[in-house]
């Protein structure tokens, strides 16, 4: 068993954006945040982000050898150097994501992972939810809610994480528990980054538009924006799931733009999914933090600003690492699933009731 009290928790996300692995350590007893320690990031190869990219769609009863193999090692790679870790939170990689039909995918064994570490690791966080009826994502609400804490929020904010996929999540802070009925609303916004992403490796062999320079210098097709606010997905009520390429006929519409037409029309369709999960929420939040690549994009900020009704800022501007708070959450997590505490609600992935998750992997060196 996990010892009481306050652990070092060691949490990693591998995310659709296909970039690396995120790693970083929380002080918590998996309610409160004690502390948040040291974090790193290892890069995946051009090579290896075509063979995982080359997965995606892929599931468990299909030969996924080659992608497991890399995000295992690139993970084992990122946190043998981390000391005085009692448990880690292993996401794995999604390739697949269809909650009501085929279930979810993270690519990964944590067995193996637990083995060559020496402690003990929490992973599979998604099947449960699923095989539950719930959405099985997004799986940070609980953490944002233990963060509102932590910065010592006074009134109802957002977290909007801009990865591959965009996902909201709303704290009230004046809630004591996470599972409260009243605490949180979390639910994927539409698509973020992937399809800029996409495009720039397509057009111009880059993986991003760095700071969304070339969105800036184009103009959005409002047409086209329109046609994608039509989509069945924003008339759903949250919470709701999305996976990565769910929206990828939007390619299609932007091809016979200029690049940089085609960046601006992503990029306001972005915001223009946020600014339909900001009508979703049960008030107007006080504050909208960014985290996320697409915090980095000053088109998408902008764009955010002029749309919103609440302030929009970055989540380092409230002392938070934008870069590893997903991370970070699947630290905090292990100690829940470790310690038997739910991971998630009907308010964040549409469960019937409040339920935990994961499993744990231990090694033959450890009997945490």
């Amino acid at each position: 068993m996990l010892q009481t009290g306050v652990v070092t928790a060691l949490g990693t996300m591998s995310g659709t954006s296909l970039d690396g692995v995120d790693a970083a350590v929380v002080h918590t007893d998996g309610i409160s945040i004690h502390g948040i320690g040291p974090s790193s990031y290892h890069a995946y190869s051009e090579q290896e982000q075509v063979t995982l990219k080359a997965h995606l769609g892929r599931w468990q009863d299909e030969d996924c050898t080659k992608a497991a193999t890399i995000v295992e090692e690139a993970h084992m790679t990122v946190m043998q150097p981390f000391e005085g870790i009692d448990i880690a939170g292993f996401h794995g990689q999604t390739l697949a994501h269809d909650p009501g039909g085929r279930g979810t995918h993270q690519c990964g064994d944590g067995a193996r992972l637990a083995e060559a570490l020496g402690y003990p690791v929490a992973w599979d966080f998604r099947t449960a939810d699923v095989a539950a009826g719930g959405q099985g994502a997004p799986l940070a609400p609980f953490y944002h809610f233990a963060l509102a804490k932590w910065i010592k929020a006074a009134a109802p904010i957002a977290f909007l994480n801009l990865g591959g996929v965009g996902n909201i999540t709303w704290v009230n802070p004046a809630c004591d528990d996470p599972a409260d009925p009243a605490a949180l609303l979390a639910f994927d916004t539409g698509p973020a980054n992937a399809p800029m992403n996409d495009l720039m490796r397509q057009r111009q062999g880059l993986g991003y538009d760095a700071n969304g320079d070339i969105a800036a210098q184009g103009r959005a097709d409002a047409d086209i924006v329109a046609g994608f606010m039509k989509h069945p997905y924003f008339g759903k009520a949250a919470p709701k799931s999305l996976d990565r390429d769910a929206f990828s006929g939007l390619a299609q519409p932007v091809m016979k733009l200029s690049d940089a037409d085609a960046l601006a029309t992503l990029a306001e369709a972005v915001v223009s999914s946020v600014a339909a999960a900001c009508a979703l929420c049960p008030t107007v939040p006080q504050t909208l933090l960014v985290t996320g690549g697409g915090r980095h994009n000053k088109t998408l900020m902008s764009g955010l600003a002029d749309r919103l009704a609440c302030n929009v800022a970055r989540v380092e501007d409230v002392g938070l690492d934008g870069d590893m708070l997903e991370a970070q959450a699947f630290a905090y997590l292990a100690v829940r699933v470790a310690r038997g505490l739910p991971i998630s609600s009907p308010q964040t992935t549409g469960i019937a009731q409040p339920m935990a998750g994961g499993r744990i992997a231990r090694s033959c060196n450890n009997t945490g």
